[in-house]
């Protein structure tokens, strides 16, 4: 075979080794992990299979980086490998409803108008979705601020770009989930805390007297309420409910296991026990479901009350990043938990790549060359490079 022969086909097969591996890193490999996940299947109260569930996604904690504090590489890598998950996910999942928990952006309790625009059209680039999949947004610390650096401004801005009020009944084929602004939650009698916890408990009477009216007709003292479909709602919010810590979390996805047995800060790792205990005695919710501490975990409260912690969806704050597919009809539920392509394993492939790229131009310089040869290139090579 012919030197030049032997240099066309090592140069085949090098753009075969880095275009194959640039293009399973970076599109395949989305979907044989999302092809694993399937939609739970609900059962109605009767053990009969529903018909009419709600097909739920429900992610958490994106933090699309601003122009603070994100490199252009980090945000580069992250947001695409959220854009082709979220975009695989949506193709072969189809869900009816797609539920995110909170910290969409990063620097969006600091950032300036200009920067905030161009976060938003990056999210909207990213999240890009059809007309027959509704995508719910909550907000989270991160996108107004802790409660101490949140105001009206950065909230109705938040709200203007996502089209409703933070703190809401959705309700779809029967089933109510209500939306928490967890954020302003804190009960110290601040003007957004105010306004939120009256709405909630305006929300809350228009649930009970959903729940006790009959035959369509409103219960005793409910005259002018708005009704909505006689059923526990399911909550949604950034924050989670009271707990001590992570220390009865287990899971692929539940925090290193020498941060779980740290205590959580009330207010700010999860919502104050007093606030904790009003949401349940309010809603007396059927689930839970929160972000904020970017890993996974399920807690019963009161012995009736399923929390599921969602970890964050973005490989900036864990290398298995997940969803939850939720399937829930008025009268049940049903959860499974999908995982994305791990980041090492995207590292360790390109990895693996460089390493066959670097044996086949050896084995084609000792086939052409000699070792001789081969070895003074290599050292004229370190001696330039230094």
């Amino acid at each position: 075979m012919s030197g030049f022969s032997i240099r066309w086909m090592v140069a085949l097969l090098l753009i075969l080794l880095v275009g194959g591996s640039f293009f399973y890193c970076e599109y395949l490999i989305y979907f044989p992990a999302i092809l694993k996940c399937a939609w739970p299947q609900g059962k109605s109260a009767e053990g009969r299979a529903d018909g009419t569930e709600v097909r739920a996604m429900v992610l958490s904690d994106t933090h699309l980086l601003g122009a603070v504090g994100g490199h252009w590489f980090d945000k580069l890598r992250r947001e695409w490998q959220m854009e082709r998950a979220f975009q695989t996910a949506l193709w072969l999942l189809k869900p009816e409803i797609v539920f995110i928990l909170g910290d969409i952006f990063d620097e969006g309790k600091w950032s300036s108008q200009k920067h905030w625009e161009d976060d938003v059209r990056r999210f909207h680039r990213m999240f890009r979705h059809a007309s027959d999949t509704e995508l719910v947004v909550l907000v989270g610390n991160h996108d107004i601020g802790f409660h101490y650096e949140m105001d009206w401004f950065k909230l109705q801005r938040f709200e203007k770009v996502f089209n409703a009020s933070s703190t809401r009944i959705v309700t779809k084929k029967g089933v109510n989930f209500l939306l928490l602004n967890s954020v302003a939650l804190h009960g110290d009698g601040c003007p957004i805390c105010q306004a939120v916890e009256t709405e909630l408990i305006r929300l809350s009477g228009e649930m009970n007297c959903s729940l006790q009216s009959s035959d369509g007709g409103p219960a005793e003292g409910c005259n002018g309420s708005k009704l909505y479909s006689p059923s526990p709602p399911i909550m949604l919010q950034h924050y989670p409910l009271y707990r001590v810590s992570d220390a009865g979390c287990t899971g692929l996805d539940a925090a290193p296991a020498e941060d779980r047995h740290l205590l959580f800060r009330e207010k700010y790792d999860v919502l104050s026990k007093e606030a904790s205990q009003r949401l349940l005695w309010w809603f007396k919710p059927r689930l839970i479901l929160s972000g904020h501490t970017h890993s996974g975990c399920e807690v019963l409260h009161d012995n009736k009350y399923p929390e599921i912690s969602v970890p964050s969806f973005s490989w900036r704050n864990r290398n298995n990043p997940s969803f939850i597919m939720v399937s829930v009809s008025v009268d049940s539920y049903a959860l499974s938990k999908c995982f994305l392509p791990e980041e090492s394993t995207v590292i360790n492939v390109y990895c693996l790549a460089g390493a066959c790229m670097m044996l086949l131009f050896l084995a084609h310089c000792l086939w052409m060359k000699g070792l001789l040869q081969c070895l003074s290139l290599v050292v004229l090579g370190k001696h330039k490079s230094l």
